[in-house]
């Protein structure tokens, strides 16, 4: 293998990644679960600690809106002291709306949520490109940014859960379960990332090549926004 196609796997292997997350995105809306697992949590009653905790991790990591998000998010971080301050503010940010969102039943039109969540990785993505200091001659607050995003994200966690009647019964216990197994899946999504980026970055393309790359990525941030809106006026 030569030296210059190992400086270039790593940008192949992420314009994969985002390959895979549209094809996707036309088979499904970001975080819907299957018929079956669906079904499940429909049916069961009382507290259902790991197996909440397996939906949980399983949702996140099927979550490509959530994932390309997060990707950004850390795209030019390096400090792990920082990845790990963004990251809480992440799991603060959807943790809080989701769990409080199911518990009072207050929910967000999920077509409208979904955008949003695409509209966050546009949003990611132009901040990597510093195009709102160019822009406006102002940086929004990066971290105030993510934690907003963040409770953005966990209203559409709370909107799908809130469709699949989980039976009073354990409620509380269960949604921390579910919200435990979410930050596990993004623990695993995050690990899968820093392994791609920490390789990327020692290249001597990845200057050039993190441009194209947010670029892409803000391209599928409006896919899959312009995606949902399409959904919500058919609907």
């Amino acid at each position: 293998m030569t030296r210059t196609f190992q400086a270039q796997l790593p940008l192949w292997l992420f314009i994969a990644v985002l390959m895979m997350a549209v094809m996707a995105a036309h088979g499904a809306l970001a975080h819907a679960v299957t018929l079956g697992d669906k079904g499940y949590i429909q049916e069961i009653t009382g507290p259902q600690i790991i197996p909440f905790m397996y939906l949980g991790a399983k949702h996140m990591i099927t979550g490509y809106d959530h994932i390309l998000f997060l990707f950004g998010v850390i795209f030019f971080l390096y400090g792990m002291r920082e990845i790990a301050t963004y990251v809480t503010l992440i799991a603060i940010g959807h943790s809080t709306t989701m769990i409080l969102g199911v518990w009072f039943n207050f929910g967000v039109n999920a077509y409208i949520i979904d955008a949003i969540i695409g509209f966050s990785v546009i949003y990611k993505a132009l901040d990597n490109l510093g195009a709102f200091k160019a822009w406006f001659a102002v940086q929004p607050s990066t971290k105030a940014a993510t934690l907003i995003f963040g409770f953005l994200h966990g209203f559409g966690l709370a909107s799908k859960i809130i469709e699949y009647n989980i039976s009073p019964d354990g409620l509380l216990t269960n949604l921390i379960a579910f919200n435990v197994g979410v930050e596990l899946g993004q623990l695993t999504a995050l690990a899968l990332i820093l392994l791609v980026m920490q390789r990327w970055r020692a290249s001597l393309a990845f200057a050039r090549q993190a441009y194209r790359a947010n670029v892409i990525m803000m391209g599928l941030g409006f896919y899959l926004m312009g995606v949902q809106l399409i959904g919500y006026a058919n609907a």
